[in-house]
């Protein structure tokens, strides 16, 4: 079994909690679905934020849908001028017999514009 990195991003409409939370649980689902993947395959969560966002915790998210014994952690993105705004991204540390072809990217909502390449939006 392998040890892969999965990465993830929504963008958010608005600054609002509940908005990022529900955003958040999203994307999380999203990845853990689109990858068969169980809280038990999981290693770790990595949530950043861009500098707009300041709501609450993307991580909070995590635990409200059950990620209660995944370590999970929040940062800020650098704060780069031309950057998409008020996006979520996630790097989803995880074991899996996936081979790295097979992991599955996910970026949602107005994200896909991050990278195209792997959402199929070109």
């Amino acid at each position: 079994m392998a040890v892969r990195a999965i990465r993830g991003a929504t963008q958010l409409d608005v600054d609002e909690r509940e908005h990022l939370l529900e955003r958040s649980a999203e994307l999380v689902k999203a990845v853990l679905e689109a990858n068969d993947l169980e809280n038990e395959d999981l290693i770790s969560i990595l949530f950043t934020v861009t500098s707009d966002l300041r709501s609450e915790f993307p991580a909070v998210a995590g635990r409200q849908i059950g990620l209660t014994d995944v370590p999970l952690m929040c940062m800020q993105e650098i704060p780069v001028p031309h950057a998409l705004p008020r996006v979520v991204r996630l790097m989803v540390h995880t074991e899996t017999p996936r081979s790295r072809d097979k992991i599955q990217h996910v970026y949602l909502h107005g994200a896909v514009a991050l990278r195209p390449d792997l959402t199929g939006a070109q």
